[in-house]
């Protein structure tokens, strides 16, 4: 199987709460860490410690695209809440689908959320890349 993750996150959530966020997404698809070839999130993340340190640690390609992208993408859970702080209503869902060059029928997880111990939220998507690219 090849996924690409969409992830999205509270501002400083640890990397422990998003990797425990990606281990239960990838499971619930049972998926493990070698079938993903992407992790994608909005460009407002892409300096967010915990999120790389989580994609560095596996080596996966990081992608970030801008809001005016991630809002162009048909999403089954599209969020006002996720459009007031971002400017899209999507961003682990948006993400997942830009990086895999799918639409919303190749989601396999959707929007799995994740409050750590210090109550910050991380969102992982799943979607299934359709054809292997060259």
């Amino acid at each position: 199987m090849k996924i690409t993750l969409g992830l999205g996150c509270d501002r400083n959530t640890p990397a422990s709460t998003i990797a425990s966020c990606i281990e239960e997404a990838l499971a619930a698809c049972g998926a493990t860490p070698d079938d993903v070839r992407a992790a994608a999130s909005i460009d407002l993340k892409a300096d967010e410690p915990g999120l790389l340190e989580v994609i560095a640690r596996h080596g996966w390609p990081a992608l970030f695209y801008p809001a005016s992208e991630l809002a162009a993408v048909d999403v089954p859970n599209p969020s006002e809440t996720v459009r007031k702080y971002t400017g899209t209503p999507s961003v682990s869902e948006a993400a997942a689908l830009l990086a895999a060059g799918a639409d919303k029928t190749h989601l396999l997880i959707e929007k799995h959320r994740l409050r750590g111990p210090d109550g910050r939220n991380a969102t992982v998507s799943i979607a299934r890349i359709p054809h292997e690219r060259t």
